[in-house]
């Protein structure tokens, strides 16, 4: 199911949460142009369960905001 957030005009966070123990965040789109070419930025972030909560909280507040995407 797809979202999009009711409230602000762009939301552009690129984040992945795994096992709710490691962080992937920053401005890599998973892409081959930002694989081969373009100045990207990836932080990987592990054992920061604090952190790691503080994203899933400010994702879930986001998908609050958001409504069904039904597609075309």
């Amino acid at each position: 199911m797809s979202y999009i957030d009711a409230v602000h005009a762009i939301a552009h966070n690129k984040i992945i949460i795994i096992d709710r123990s490691t962080l992937l965040t920053g401005s890599f789109n998973f892409t081959k142009a930002a694989e081969e070419k373009n100045a990207e930025n990836l932080l990987i972030l592990k054992g920061n369960k604090r952190l790691v909560d503080r994203y899933v909280q400010n994702f879930i507040e986001h998908k609050g905001y958001s409504e069904i995407y039904a597609g075309k």
